[in-house]
C-alpha cells in the first residue's frame, strides 16, 4: 500500500518552489495534518525561584520589589574593593525546604563557585553559584495531564545570585542598568529531559508555583521576575535514542509564554528538519507580541564558564539538626491536603482542586472547618461566594473580609433551617462584607429574613397558591411531576423568601396527593 505520510516526509521537497519562507508555510501545514509527525519532543527547563528572605544572599541589602533603581545596594552588591560576601542562612534553609518537599537527597557540605562571564548588571563581573555541590540533587514532581500521571525527574536545585536588570526601552541611545535585583537569593531548578510536550510544561510549572507558594519561599510572580523560566527544546525521530541539538529560550515570564514559546520551537525545529537544514545550539528569546522567538547568541557551554570555587566564602554544611528543623516546618502540601479533602470528607475531585490550587484558599477552608463539620456546604461557600468575591475585587481569599468563623455560622443558619441559601449568600454575606464584626444571626433577624416554620402558615401560603392555578393542579395530577417545582417557586414568592421550603414541599406533595 503507498503510504502518503512516508512519501511526503521522505521527500527532499524537490517539487516546492525553493522559495523557503514559501517552503516552510507547506511543511507547517503538512505536519498539522498529519498529527504529530514523525518527531518526538525533549524538553528540560531551568526554573529560578526567587527567594522571600528581607536581604540578599550575601549581604544585608533590601530585597524589596518595586524599590526605586539603584537604591537596594551596598559596597557589598557594587562589589567595592575590600567588601567580603557573608552568607543568608535562611536561604539555606529554604533550599533544604523545597529540597525535601520534592524528595531530593540533600547535600551535607556545599561550597560557592564563581561562574565567569561578562555581565552588565553584576559589577563583580562574575555570579556567585554552585556548580559541584548543588545542594539538593535528584527528586521528582508529579504532573497530571490528560494521558495521566507522571513523575518528572530533577537533576539538581542549586544556590546562586540574580543578576541586575538591564532595562533598553527607556533611552533610545544608552542600556540602563538598574542593580536592585543584584544578589537577591535564587534557587535554579533543573529537570532532566522528561517533558515532551508543551502542555506537560505548562503543568509542571503550575505545580512548581503553587509549591513554592505553600511553602511560602517565593511568591511565584512570574510577571514580576521572582519566578521565571528558561526551555531547553530539542527533536529527534521517534525511534532515535540520542537527543537532538538543543535550543534554549531564555527569561520566559508567564507560564502562558513557556507554552507559547514550546510551541513555536517544536513547529520551527520540525519544519527545519523537514527540509534538512541544520539546527544549531543557540540561544532564543521569545517576543510575547508575536508569538515568535529569535536568535540571542549562540550557546555557551559549560567549559566556557571557567567555574572555580570562590575563595571569599568558606564551604558550609548542613547538620542533621538543620535538617530535622527545616522539615518540621513543612505545612501540608496539596496532594496531601487533596487526598485528605477525599478520603475524608467526601469531597469531589473538582472541589479539592480548587480547594487545594493555593495556599490562602486551603488555609481559608481550614478556618471554616473548625466550626462546622458541613464540608462539603464550605467547599461550596469559598468556590461560590468567596471566590467570585475575590475575582470581583482582584484580592487573594487571604485577604477576604469575613472569617471562617462567620462562614460557618452562616453555614450552620441554613442547616438548621432558619434561612436558605439565597438570601443568606445575596443578603445577609453583603452586610457582613461591609461589617465583618456582625452576628450573621442578628443580621438575618433585622432584615427579617429568618425562614416561616410554622406549619399553619405554610399551609395557606400553599392552599393560595394552589387555589391559584388550578389548571396546573390538574396536569400535576394528571402526571405532570415537574410541576411542583413550580409551585414550589409561587409559594416561595408569597412568603416573600421566608417560608421553609422544605417543610413547605412536604406540604405541597401531601396536598397535591389528596
Amino acid at each position: 500500500m503507498f503510504d502518503v505520510r512516508a512519501a511526503i516526509f521522505s521527500s527532499p521537497f524537490v517539487f516546492l518552489n525553493p522559495v523557503k519562507k514559501q517552503n516552510r508555510k507547506i511543511v507547517s501545514y503538512l505536519r498539522k495534518m498529519m498529527g504529530r509527525g514523525k518527531y518526538e519532543t525533549v524538553i528540560g527547563l531551568e526554573v529560578h525561584v526567587q527567594l522571600l528572605t528581607s536581604s540578599k544572599l550575601f549581604c544585608s541589602d533590601s530585597t524589596k520589589f518595586n524599590a526605586p533603581p539603584n537604591t537596594n545596594v551596598s559596597p557589598v552588591s557594587l562589589a567595592h574593593p575590600g567588601t567580603l560576601p557573608k552568607m543568608n542562612r535562611k536561604a539555606i534553609a529554604y533550599a533544604i525546604k523545597l529540597g525535601l518537599a520534592l524528595h531530593c537527597d540533600i547535600e551535607r557540605k556545599n561550597y560557592f563557585a564563581r561562574k565567569n562571564y561578562f555581565y552588565p548588571d553584576l559589577p563583580k563581573g562574575y555570579q556567585i553559584s554552585q556548580h559541584t555541590t548543588p545542594i539538593c540533587k535528584n527528586g521528582f514532581v508529579k504532573i497530571t495531564t490528560e494521558e495521566g500521571e507522571k513523575d518528572i525527574r530533577l537533576n539538581r536545585i542549586h544556590l546562586e545570585e540574580d543578576a541586575g536588570k538591564s532595562i533598553h526601552d527607556i533611552d533610545k541611545n544608552f542600556t540602563c542598568i538598574d542593580l536592585n535585583r543584584a544578589g537577591v537569593p535564587l534557587l535554579e531548578l533543573v529537570t532532566e529531559p522528561d517533558l515532551h510536550s508543551a502542555d506537560e510544561a505548562f503543568v509542571f510549572l503550575s505545580e512548581i508555583r503553587k509549591l513554592v507558594r505553600y511553602l511560602e519561599i517565593c511568591d511565584g510572580n512570574m510577571e514580576e521576575g521572582s519566578m521565571r523560566c528558561d526551555a531547553n527544546i530539542s527533536i529527534r525521530p521517534w525511534h532515535q535514542k540520542e537527543l537532538g541539538t538543543k535550543v534554549e529560550v531564555k527569561n520566559l515570564n508567564s507560564i502562558r509564554n513557556v507554552k507559547k514559546a514550546i510551541e513555536y520551537e517544536i513547529e520551527r525545529l520540525s519544519v527545519q528538519a523537514d527540509l534538512n537544514e541544520t539546527i544549531i545550539q543557540e540561544t532564543r528569546s521569545f517576543d510575547a507580541l508575536t508569538g515568535t522567538t529569535f536568535s540571542l547568541r549562540n550557546k555557551e557551554e559549560a567549559d566556557d564558564y571557567r567555574y572555580f570555587s570562590d575563595p571569599d566564602l568558606t564551604p558550609f554544611f548542613i547538620t542533621e539538626e538543620m535538617l530535622t528543623s527545616v522539615k518540621s516546618s513543612i505545612p501540608a502540601l496539596p496532594a496531601e491536603l487533596q487526598k485528605k479533602y477525599t478520603n475524608n470528607f467526601l469531597l469531589s475531585d473538582y472541589d479539592a482542586n480548587v480547594i487545594c490550587d493555593d495556599k490562602s484558599t486551603s488555609d481559608f477552608f481550614e478556618s471554616v472547618i473548625l466550626h462546622t463539620k458541613n464540608y462539603k456546604a464550605a467547599a461550596n461557600w469559598i468556590i461560590g461566594p468567596v471566590k467570585s468575591f475575590c475575582n470581583e475585587t482582584n484580592s487573594s481569599v487571604a485577604d477576604y473580609p469575613v472569617n471562617g468563623k462567620k462562614i460557618a455560622a452562616l453555614i450552620k443558619l441554613i442547616d438548621d433551617g432558619k434561612i436558605n441559601f439565597s438570601n443568606t449568600s445575596s443578603k445577609i454575606l453583603p452586610v457582613l462584607l461591609q461589617s465583618p464584626e456582625a452576628d450573621p444571626l442578628q443580621i438575618a433577624t433585622r432584615l427579617n429574613l429568618l425562614q416561616n416554620r410554622d406549619e399553619e402558615e405554610l399551609q395557606g401560603w400553599v392552599d393560595a397558591v394552589l387555589v391559584k392555578m388550578p389548571g396546573k393542579v390538574l396536569e400535576y395530577k394528571a402526571g405532570k411531576k415537574g410541576l411542583l417545582g413550580l409551585f414550589n417557586g409561587a409559594v416561595k414568592k408569597m412568603s416573600k423568601g421566608k417560608a421553609d421550603m422544605q417543610l413547605a414541599n412536604t406540604l405541597l406533595i401531601k396536598k397535591l396527593s389528596e
